[in-house]
């Protein structure tokens, strides 16, 4: 009998010990068999939330996965790094991991936490989303309007995962003082405020009250800082660790990268300044010149990469290359029918820089709600009218210094006689003398028509431009060229 209450008791244990090693590993009856790997790395842009949509597109194909968002970024555009959050956050049907491997700060934070579970690699720091701005004197942060949106952000995804919330709120504003506060059977987390508001019976419960995070600090947590404090589930060494620790350690693992066109998507976007200033420049040289020949091809490679480069992003679509058309139109009649510079030219050139900087933003008109969109908008506006100032600097160099000697390096052939002997003896072909002054009849650009004594004459300049009515003198004659210069 006492052999029999022995052996029932061992099974006992035996099964307790089995009931707690059962609930201590995860369950993966659920698991897929595939774990997709998106990694998130460098400056968050357009370009980047337009690959990560891909790829999670991509990752969705496949039956049942884990999606693992690799992250090394110290953060970049706000309105770029909500988008990824919304896209990640909108994952539903799909478990998500983030794992830090190298940092995750400022808008990396934000995407980071927007995956339903975070890990982070061993000596990692993910935080300091501070909205900054560049100004004269350096980086400055950004008031309250940027900073509440942002927060806002924050607490819905900390409610949505189960993150403090009030610690959340402190990667973002500086204001906040956040305690810990032990109570015999618990802890939270509160600010300096909420504290303040505690009832007298919570207040008679408090064993310690700690200082996490003080007034004049953004939180920036430590792999170990971001287990203590409710973030992240465990730190680890690598992606594999990590896939072991939430039982997928027998997954397939499938890496997304971006491709080649993407890439180069993304470095369009950063010199798009330089692209459409050669643009511009291109195309006006083109106009200005017979035939259709170099310079209108630069032109066009140039705004069209620009142009599809923010297309594939989502940014731009047919309303900004309807308004290019319509401005390229308006410029091409102010050149060809009305020659000078009035109402339809000044038109075309609005309409081309509203096309160009819609196409680099998502919006027409900034929200209130979103005070960095006006900021993007300043931006984009600037950046559109430096470009069209350095093409000025460009068409002015290439006529001044460029153009007067192309005939000097295109190849022939050319005669190897001349006509400085011949006589010009029929009076319609008679030429003018050198110093005469003529007035301009149509605009020399730097070719046009002048009258002297009453007769029309073809000249040139010497990549001069000259508007009507002006007056000039004859300054050479090369053969039956007559080349002028404005009088002054």
């Amino acid at each position: 009998m006492r052999t029999f209450t022995t052996i029932a008791k061992l099974i006992f244990i035996f099964a307790f010990l089995s009931l707690i090693a059962a609930q201590e590993r995860p369950d993966t009856s659920n698991l897929s068999d595939k774990v997709i790997v998106i990694r998130i790395e460098g400056t968050v842009d357009a370009g980047m939330a337009a690959f990560i949509s891909r790829a999670i597109r991509e990752a969705k194909e496949y039956s049942n996965p884990l999606i693992v968002f690799e992250i090394d970024t110290f953060g970049g555009q706000v309105d770029a790094a909500f988008t990824i959050a919304d896209t990640i956050a909108a994952i539903n049907s799909t478990p998500t991991v983030s794992y830090v491997q190298v940092q995750a700060i400022s808008a990396g934070a934000l995407i980071a936490l927007a995956a339903d579970q975070l890990y982070m690699r061993n000596n990692t720091t993910i935080g300091d989303v501070a909205p900054l701005i560049m100004s004269s004197e350096g980086p400055q942060m950004l008031g309250e309007k940027y900073q509440s949106p942002i927060r806002a952000k924050f607490r819905a995804l900390a409610r949505r995962n189960n993150y403090p919330e009030v610690l959340t709120e402190a990667m973002v504003t500086e204001e906040l003082t956040v305690l810990e506060v032990t109570l015999p059977d618990s802890s939270f987390y509160v600010d300096s405020t909420g504290y303040a508001d505690l009832s007298p019976q919570i207040r008679e419960q408090i064993v310690s009250t700690q200082t996490v995070v003080r007034k004049g600090e953004l939180l920036t947590m430590t792999d170990t800082e971001a287990v203590e404090l409710g973030f992240s589930r465990k730190s680890v060494n690598t992606v594999d660790e990590m896939l072991e620790d939430m039982g997928y350690h027998e997954a397939e693992i499938i890496r997304i990268e971006e491709s080649w066109s993407e890439t180069l998507v993304r470095f369009i976007g950063r010199i798009a300044p330089m692209l459409m200033m050669i643009g511009f420049a291109a195309l006006y040289i083109e106009i200005r010149s017979p035939g259709f020949g170099l310079p209108g091809l630069i032109g066009v490679i140039c705004l069209a990469a620009v142009f599809l480069g923010q297309y594939m992003v989502g940014l731009a679509d047919y309303t900004e290359l309807l308004l290019l058309i319509l401005g390229l139109v308006f410029l091409s009649f102010e050149v060809f029918v009305t020659p000078g510079f009035g109402f339809m030219g000044f038109i075309g050139i609005l309409l081309m820089m509203a096309g160009m900087v819609l196409s680099f933003q998502n919006f027409v008109i900034p929200s209130p709600e979103i005070p960095w969109q006006q900021d993007i908008l300043v931006r984009n506006i600037t950046m559109v009218v430096a470009s069209l100032l350095g093409s000025v600097v460009i068409i002015v160099a290439f006529f001044r210094y460029l153009f007067p000697h192309i005939g000097m390096v295109v190849k022939g052939p050319y005669l190897s006689e001349t006509l400085k002997d011949a006589r010009i003896d029929n009076e319609e072909l008679a030429l003018p003398a050198v110093g005469e002054t003529a007035t301009v009849v149509s605009a020399l650009r730097p070719s046009g028509k002048v009258e002297i004594n009453g007769e029309p004459y073809d000249v040139v300049t010497e990549g001069e431009f000259v508007d009507n009515g002006s007056e000039v003198v004859v300054s050479e004659l090369r053969g039956s060229r007559i080349v002028v210069k404005r009088k002054v």
